[in-house]
């Protein structure tokens, strides 16, 4: 099956009625960061960064979970034969390349931790990877934000383990990057940014 916007912008649909939630939304968000900014890029293709934004968390579809989205979803891209998608439904959470430095629960078996694990070591990121995890970080269900107001977001959510810190580095990192790819500020090309984090 051919990924493209159309394509996954329909499974996001049935596993939305699968499991309705504000990951849904914040899904649609991640994809439009996605979009625009790779847009700006002369080595990205925009449709396919918003392909890998809409499904980033295609994992969700099977219920309420933590980690176990992550591999759901990638084993949900790999059966469809999206391979790159399948990756970035993990690598979207490791933008260290260390399963240690995970913030959520590993509700998963022992085998799908060790799976895991190899993965996240061994996975090539490109800038679509990347891409995906500071768009992930742009993006709350309400609309885009700073970066900074996403990271309590989270904090709230999910605590502040001592990785937590250098996650935020690296992202800010990643915002350094793709600022120099687009020669300008990101933010600009997130319309509602401003009056979205400010409200």
């Amino acid at each position: 099956m051919e990924l493209n916007c159309q394509t996954a912008e329909i499974e996001l649909e049935r596993a939305a009625k699968l499991n309705p939630g504000k990951w849904v939304e914040h899904s649609r968000f991640v994809a439009l960061a996605c979009k625009n900014i790779a847009a700006q890029c002369n080595d990205l293709s925009s449709d396919r960064a918003y392909c890998f934004g809409l499904l980033h968390d295609i994992g969700r579809y099977a219920g309420v979970t933590s980690e176990k989205h992550l591999i759901d979803g990638y084993r949900f891209c790999m059966e469809r034969g999206w391979e790159k998608a399948a990756q970035i439904c993990i690598s979207h959470a490791f933008m260290i390349q260390d399963i240690k430095t995970s913030i959520g629960t590993f509700d998963i078996s022992d085998d799908d931790y060790l799976f895991m694990e190899h993965f996240i070591k061994n996975a090539v990121y490109d800038d679509y990877d990347r891409l995906v995890q500071l768009c992930d970080a742009l993006a709350l269900p309400t609309g885009f934000c700073l970066l900074e107001k996403r990271f309590v977001d989270v904090a709230i959510r999910y605590g502040t383990p001592p990785i937590i810190v250098e996650r935020w580095k690296k992202i800010l990192e990643i915002k350094e990057l793709f600022n120099q790819k687009i020669n300008g500020s990101i933010y600009d090309l997130l319309p509602g940014v401003i009056e979205n984090s400010f409200r």
